[in-house]
């Protein structure tokens, strides 16, 4: 019997998939809450949603390899390559993100950032609360309806890349044949020699 321990790989450590689901119910009930008028619960998940983006982000310079920015920068011509052949059937496999997923990473991350800064000047310059409450009197009103546009449109930009996502998690699993949301609870993948 083929050792188990030896058939799989840990790659998401603990903080990875701790900010990774809690990023996903937090942005539920954002959406939620903003849907349903309760701006209250809004503003305070908003909140938690930016310290949980924080720590992503200085966990992208401090974490394991796989956590690491630097793991899943991937030259153009690497990207290209690896999407020539997801249409073959044959992609190369990685232990963490490949260059496609690492794309979403950063697209997610950036739509977020523009979600989070443009909720947070709104919250300033329209509600006349929060952390960049000092911005309020120098902002005039049609830029402050701007910003409180484009967090809408931000969301809506990150409701189109989400089920990308999604999709590229199914697609990934079923092209090397693992369970890439297991992996992304237990934190372990398979081994696979070729990565």
């Amino acid at each position: 019997m083929p050792d188990k321990e030896a058939a799989q790989v840990k790659v998401w450590d603990v903080p990875v998939r701790v900010f990774h689901w809690s990023l996903v119910a937090g942005f539920i009930v954002a959406y939620l809450s903003a849907e349903m008028h309760k701006m209250a619960v809004h503003v305070w998940v908003g909140y938690a949603l930016v310290a949980l983006l924080l720590f992503r982000l200085v966990w992208g310079f401090a974490g394991n390899e796989y956590a690491r920015f630097k793991s899943f920068i991937f030259s153009p011509q690497e990207t290209l390559a690896y999407v020539r052949s997801l249409r073959s059937g044959h992609a190369r496999h990685y232990y963490g993100h490949n260059p496609a997923g690492a794309l979403m990473v950063f697209a997610l991350l950036g739509v977020l950032l523009a979600i989070f800064g443009t909720g947070l000047v709104t919250l300033a310059v329209i509600d006349f609360e929060g952390p960049l409450l000092f911005l309020a009197n120098d902002v005039s009103d049609e830029t402050a309806y701007i910003f409180r546009h484009a967090h809408d449109w931000m969301v809506n930009i990150a409701l189109l890349l989400i089920p990308l996502h999604l999709l590229g998690v199914v697609s990934g699993s079923i092209q090397h044949k693992e369970n890439l949301v297991r992996a992304m609870v237990t934190g372990m993948k398979r081994n696979a020699p070729e990565a």
